[in-house]
């Protein structure tokens, strides 16, 4: 592991928090450096109008829970090193 344990867990939490409460604007994508599925999720929610952000929020919920629930070790091979952009 490159990253020192507590900023995994940091990142992990941070990310789970954020796709839980703010899964709509991509903001736990952006957190995980995945550029690209972030601005997805954002510009469906904002080009819309709110009409299909409730999908994105969905997306976030289901991606937080995962993220809160995988180990340390998971979350980290999965996401920073994986790089796994979507669940």
């Amino acid at each position: 592991m490159t990253e020192s344990a507590s900023n995994i867990q940091g990142k992990k939490i941070a990310a789970g928090i954020c796709g839980i409460l703010l899964g709509a604007l991509g903001v736990h994508k952006f957190i995980l450096g995945r550029t690209v599925p972030g601005i997805i999720m954002l510009l469906v929610s904002v080009l819309t109008l709110g009409f299909l952000s409730w999908l994105m929020a969905i997306i976030g919920i289901i991606e937080g829970i995962i993220y809160l629930t995988k180990s340390d070790e998971d979350f980290y091979n999965t996401y920073v090193v994986g790089k796994k952009g979507w669940f």
